[in-house]
């Protein structure tokens, strides 16, 4: 059995670290690189981060029912091809999906039994910070960006796992332990520190420190994206 996981995050939350750092520490998970429309940002490579196609190129892929969910985003379209959830099931891989909420509301009611990972920053100053240090945008991008992450934070609840990526080595632990302990649940065998280091990721266990990190965020939300 295939299992999918989806992963959403606000952009500058550091999920895009925290999918690369636990590839390597996950056996026979496959990683899905979207498709997008936008131009490269910094040392983006192509094939990479994503496979950047033309508006035309991109049509074509959704004429074709190329893609599991797309999304068009501040004028820029999003694409998860279906090639990649073949190729996993083929392999007889787990697939990991690093997709916005949009993109994570239709992979769920295509594959109900995709597990959802949501990762919180944990605060909004720090988000803004991080999303300064990139250097990648303009004041009033980033200035978007800080209140669409306010409207995707609103969806937490949608998600089966919350993880506040605070320490880069504790969330890459973390997400490492959620990837493992849904495996093994489908694979009928248990580890219960794997499985309790999961639980500890469930919205039921977060308890009051989701409070000071969903109040800073507590501000207008606006259209959003990736």
């Amino acid at each position: 059995m295939t299992n999918v996981y989806i992963i959403s995050a606000p952009s500058g939350s550091g999920k895009s670290t925290l999918v690369e750092k636990v590839q390597p520490l996950v056996p026979q998970l496959d990683f899905s690189v979207s498709y997008t429309t936008r131009q490269p940002r910094g040392n983006e490579q192509n094939g990479r981060e994503y496979f950047f196609v033309s508006r035309m190129q991109f049509d074509q892929m959704v004429k074709r029912a190329e893609f599991l969910e797309h999304a068009e985003v501040f004028g820029n379209c999003y694409g998860t091809a279906k090639r990649f959830l073949d190729q996993a099931r083929q392999n007889g891989h787990d697939l990991l999906l690093d997709i916005d909420v949009q993109g994570a509301a239709q992979i769920k009611r295509k594959l109900p039994e995709a597990v959802s990972i949501f990762i919180l920053p944990p605060d909004r100053k720090t988000l803004e910070a991080r999303l300064r240090h990139r250097s990648l945008d303009k004041e009033e991008v980033i200035q978007r960006r800080l209140v669409t992450a306010s409207r995707e934070i609103e969806k937490y609840r949608e998600y089966d796992y919350i993880l506040i990526n605070d320490r880069l080595e504790d969330s890459v632990e973390a997400l490492k332990a959620i990837l493992l302990a849904e495996r093994r649940k489908h694979s009928g065998s248990t580890d219960t520190e794997i499985l309790a280091k999961a639980e500890r990721c469930r919205l039921s266990n977060l308890g009051e420190r989701l409070e000071p990190i969903l109040a800073s965020f507590a501000t207008a939300a606006t259209p959003g994206g990736r």
